[in-house]
């Protein structure tokens, strides 16, 4: 399949000559559901750009996972970004979380980039800044929200980023995700569903319009 009408679509903001190299030097994969596509400590030999699907990004720590956020079509992965700049190992892991299309560009060719088109650092900036306030407000649930208010946003941002009304999740893919324990997901799920947010199904969870 041939993806550079859309590669020029999603990236048109950037200059023709960058569009250009991005085509050249890019390779565009077709990537299955829940694969994982970087792991904690691997060097970054790519950066992604999603042209369609959805890849989340979590830190893992004994055992237990904590998700930092989601790379949702047109976005690319800034800890990536990151990582590849200063050479240095990921700190975080991203799977996909349905059948995804992504681009990767060479990390070595997009420093290269960083210094010829200032365009494709305002592309990097702009995803830092997103990323930034995600992971605040990440820290803030963490902090200040009771684990009945986190479990509810959770719900819906994943309802959100899917475009689908249900979750098709375990409890204890739920709690791994927040950084609990799988009991106390259970339990603050039966307290939901007695009022009235969602409902539990054997596949998983139904979320109620209200």
């Amino acid at each position: 399949m041939d993806y550079e009408p859309q590669i020029r679509k999603v990236l048109s903001h950037l200059s023709e000559d960058l569009l250009d190299a991005v085509i050249q030097e890019g390779t565009v994969q077709e990537i299955p559901y829940d694969t994982e596509i970087l792991r904690e400590g691997q060097y970054v030999k790519v950066i992604p750009i999603v042209l369609k699907g959805l890849v989340k990004v979590f830190t893992r720590y004994e055992g237990r996972e904590l998700l930092l956020y989601y790379i949702e079509p047109n976005q690319s992965c800034i800890m990536s970004f990151a990582a590849a700049l200063k050479n240095a190992p990921s700190r975080v892991l991203a799977k996909t979380e349905e059948a995804s299309v992504i681009l990767l560009l060479p990390s070595d060719r997009v420093t290269q980039w960083t210094h010829q088109f200032s365009d494709l650092n305002d592309l990097f900036f702009d995803q830092y800044n997103q990323r930034y306030s995600e992971l605040l407000d990440t820290i803030h649930h963490l902090l200040f929200d009771k684990m009945d208010t986190r479990l509810m946003s959770y719900l819906l941002n994943k309802k959100e980023k899917t475009n689908d009304q249900f979750i098709r999740m375990s409890h204890r893919e739920i709690a791994n995700e927040l950084g609990t324990a799988r009991e106390v997901v259970s339990r603050i799920l039966k307290k939901l569903e007695f009022e009235g947010k969602l409902q539990q199904v054997a596949q998983g969870i139904r979320l109620i319009d209200r």
